[in-house]
Parts: structure tokens; sequence; C-alpha cells
């Protein structure tokens, strides 16, 4: 039995685990990602590897980092939230390691752990999109990783759904992410919130009684008890979700969507309304065979997974 390790580097968080080559998790580690130092990072996820190298015989490394990662999957070219620019950080690992290192970004590997493993096992043409603080974004197309000319493909949040809309961290205005998020869905619930304190009862005893309280968790938990705003913000962010799917499904065909991230939790609250826009705002829809529409399986351990399975196929 072939193992790898995966390791999945978040902005908080360094996840690592050794996979086998059915997908299960044997063995994993967590660490605290030590701010935005590249080189206390590599120490931790070099530290993280030995550990587990230790007791388990590893082929290969694969690592997921939140960035764009260039085309031969060595060097993190951007990373905003862990403050990298053209970080080779496949070359680091490898020297300290003494093993083989792939790198990778963390949505694509998300995707690649599905296709293999969970929400998409099998499809040959799937669309991964990661509800978060953010929306992240992977393709397989034609059973491989599209990762496009430079390595940057799929950074589907960024995708413009309105013209002249809200300003993105990006600097660009009327992003996905900026409707269709979990940053979307507190910022519409506040919103609401301060216009109709009557109707969000439920919603602003959860929070502090401000709006400015109210959280994501918040929204989700005030939505199940039958909170009118906290539904209704629901409603909006899974309606602008399937507008932004029936987009990719014009320009891409997939045979199946596989929505994960943490706004995914809410199951129906989201998935509802997402559907729902997504049949309506599909173009051709009573001629044409739909994309389904699955969950992600994998959960938070879909980055190792994948990243690990990566790995494999280096």
């Amino acid at each position: 039995m072939a193992l790898t390790l995966g390791v999945d580097i978040g902005g908080t968080k360094i996840a690592a685990g050794v996979v086998d080559d059915d997908g299960k998790i044997l063995t994993r580690t967590r660490r605290r990602t030590p701010s935005r130092d590249l080189d206390a990072v590599e120490n931790i996820v070099v530290d993280a590897i030995n550990d587990l190298a230790k007791r388990h015989s590893i082929e290969a490394v694969g690592v997921g980092a939140a960035g764009f990662v260039d085309r031969g999957r060595s060097k993190v070219l951007l990373a905003p939230n862990l403050g990298w620019t053209d970080a080779n950080l496949r070359l680091a690992l490898e020297a300290a390691t003494d093993l083989p290192v792939v790198i990778e970004n963390d949505a694509n590997a998300a995707a690649w752990g599905e296709r293999e493993y969970g929400g998409g096992q099998g499809a040959s043409d799937m669309i991964a999109v990661t509800v978060g603080t953010g929306i992240g974004g992977g393709l397989i197309l034609d059973g491989a990783l599209y990762r496009g000319r430079h390595g940057l493909a799929a950074e589907i949040g960024h995708m413009a759904v309105e013209p002249d809309g809200r300003k993105c961290a990006c600097g660009q205005r009327g992003c996905w992410e900026q409707y269709a998020s979990g940053n979307a869905l507190v910022r519409e619930a506040r919103a609401l919130a301060a216009d109709r304190r009557a109707e969000a009862e439920i919603l602003l005893d959860l929070g502090d009684g401000t709006p400015e309280g109210v959280q994501g968790a918040h929204v989700t938990e005030a939505a199940r008890a039958g909170d009118a705003v906290a539904l209704e913000a629901f409603a909006f962010t899974g309606t602008w979700l399937g507008r932004g799917m029936a987009t990719l499904a014009a320009l891409l065909d997939p045979e199946v969507f596989v929505i994960g991230g943490g706004v995914s939790e809410a199951g129906d609250l989201l998935f509802v309304p997402a559907r729902q826009a997504f049949l309506e705002f599909l173009s051709g829809r009573e001629a044409r065979p739909v994309p389904a529409v699955r969950l992600a399986k994998l959960g938070n351990d879909a980055g190792i997974v994948g990243a690990a399975a990566l790995a494999r196929v280096r």
C-alpha cells in the first residue's frame, strides 16, 4: 500500500496527514500557522512532515497553500493571507525532508480530493465550489485537474457577476464572492437586521443585540429557528450562488458541481435557493442535460486528502 502525505496550509492552521491509496487518513497532526513569516511556516511544515515520516514510509508529499501557484507546482507566486510572494516552497521542503514534493493551490487540492474520494468521485468533468469566507474553486476537465496556462485557473470567486457592484478585496468590483460567500451572508444579514429589527429578534439575540454583533454561525442558527431575516439572508446568498453556477455551466458544461466549504454545512438553507436559481438561470435548460449539484463529502479533510492524492500523480 503506497502512502503519501498531504499538508494543508491555511491562515491560522497547518494540518497534515498520512493518506493511503483509498483516501483514508491514517495519522494526522496539526500546528498553528505562525503569522506571516515564511521561514517559520516552512520550519513548521518540515517538522510536521518529518514527524509523520518517522511513523510511516512516505513516498511523496503534496502541499496545498492558499494562493497562486505556478504551473510547475513549485512556487507560491502570491499568498495574500500569508503575506508571501514568489516563495519557492517546493525547493525548500525537498531540501529539508529529502522527499519529492508538489505544491498546489488549496482549492485545487480539495477539488481533486472530492473527485477521487468524495462528492465528485468518478466524474470526468466537475466544478468544485468552496463557499467559505470567500469562494474558491477547482476544475476537473476530461478527468484531469485544469490549472490553466500559468497555473492560475479556477479563481471563480473573482468572476464578475454584477457590473460596478460591491468592491472586492482583489481590487475589482462585482466579484461573485461578494454576493455568494460567508462574508456576503453575514453582510446581508446585518443590513437586513438593521432595517428590520423586529423581524430579526432571534438573530440579534444570538449576537450581542446589535447588527454588528451578528456572525456567520448566528445566521445559520437563527435561520434554523425560523428567523425571517436570517432566512432572507440565506435566500439572497443561495440565489447568487445558483446564478454564478449557471454562468459556469454555460461556459464549461460540467457533469457535476460539488459544493463544499463552511457555509455549505447549512445544508438546504443554502442549497434550496441555490438549486432554484441555478435552474432558473441555466441557459437552454429545457433542451440540455442538467449538471448534478452535490454536497462535498470530505469536509475539512479535503485539502489533506487531495494534496496527498496529487502527490501520486506528480
